[in-house]
């Protein structure tokens, strides 16, 4: 009895230091990373209840790290194996990038509460991820691609195109929607019988139906609470109604002296739509009741001028970089870069 009270005691404690060392990064981003600046008045176009905090322009991008950072995990697989994944780099972009965005809210008011619980919750989450997968394809995994050899395995190219379609999936979709299961069966249907094949469908069953079962509370808690808003409105100018109304996913709403009010989706949808506005040369008057942007674009730079965070992505030779800049200028800013260096990448919402 005293034996299994000892292991209790050291499994007790293992759970606490565990916890304690995942909760570092938050604790730092909320005593060293304040939101620096005094807050900035505005006006708006748009009545109260279409506002969304222009603080999260910058705060979405740490969820946006995250579906990179899958990306860029189905990039480096896509020819290599999952060992050669920077998990650390990873992990380490999320909360260093969260620190300088929080820094750089002051002036549209700082962090909400809702949005600071989010972005802690899920980089949590996000940490505690990356890290058991490190410790498993650094140790075990990498063995077994190590006795494989040079030649790839079924589920080695499986796996890669089943984590960039993921990838792809998230741009749009949240996560937990995401069919974990089909992928498992997927897995069973395809193993071969190599080692590597075994230990592929092995590892990987148990983190999609592990991934398959917090979805499921995910999405109940989610159902409770109700979905974030899917669509937007902003104030438009330089094209008429009619104009506006033949664009698939312009729906108009009304107007107002400073030009047309339109509703359109929200995440990658509205990048897209944003690229069809800049080139008619319609330009946006305000976005969400805000009148500043962020907007991410990709380069072979490791630097660009006037960028607020510069970041290298795994598996390619780019970088990607954040720029903040007033709605007014950002269809401007989109059609400088069809043919230039930058490449338009997303538009980071509220």
């Amino acid at each position: 009895m005293r034996g299994l009270i000892r292991w209790l005691g050291r499994l007790l404690l293992i759970g606490v230091v565990v916890i304690a060392g995942l909760a570092v990064p938050s604790v730092w981003i909320e005593l060293g990373c304040r939101p620096q600046g005094d807050v900035a008045e505005a006006s708006s176009l748009l009545p109260p209840r279409y506002h969304r905090a222009e603080a999260r322009t910058l705060l979405t991008y740490p969820e946006w790290h995250i579906v990179h950072a899958y990306d860029d995990f189905a990039a480096t697989i896509r020819e290599g194996d999952p060992h050669e994944f920077g998990y650390v780099e990873a992990v380490g972009g999320y909360w260093s990038s969260l620190c300088q965005l929080s820094r750089a809210s002051g002036p549209m008011g700082g962090i909400d509460g809702s949005t600071k619980q989010l972005v802690h919750t899920i980089g949590i989450s996000f940490t505690a991820e990356m890290m058991l997968k490190a410790a498993y394809e650094e140790t075990i995994g990498r063995l077994a691609a190590m006795i494989r050899g040079e030649e790839r395995a079924p589920l080695d190219d499986l796996s890669a195109d089943q984590a960039g379609d993921y990838a792809a999936f998230l741009t749009q979709t949240p996560w937990y929607l995401w069919d974990f299961r089909a992928d498992s069966n997927e897995l069973v249907a395809a193993a071969g019988s190599t080692l590597r094949d075994r230990e592929r469908r092995v590892a990987l069953r148990l983190e999609y139906r592990a991934k398959a079962a917090y979805a499921g509370v995910i999405e109940r808690a989610v159902a409770e609470v109700g979905l974030d808003q899917l669509s937007m409105r902003s104030v438009v100018s330089g094209a008429s109604a009619s104009e506006l109304s033949r664009i698939e996913g312009v729906q108009i709403v009304g107007s107002v002296a400073s030009g047309i009010v339109i509703e359109t989706a929200r995440y990658r949808a509205f990048t897209e739509l944003a690229k069809k506005l800049s080139s008619m040369q319609v330009t946006f008057a305000e976005i969400a009741g805000n009148d500043q942007i962020m907007l991410a674009a990709l380069s072979t730079s490791a630097d660009e001028p006037g960028a607020l965070l510069s970041l290298p992505r795994q598996g390619r030779d780019d970088y990607r970089h954040l720029f903040l800049m007033p709605v007014a200028d950002l269809t401007g800013r989109i059609a400088s870069m069809r043919d230039g260096a930058l490449q338009l990448e997303h538009i980071h919402d509220y």
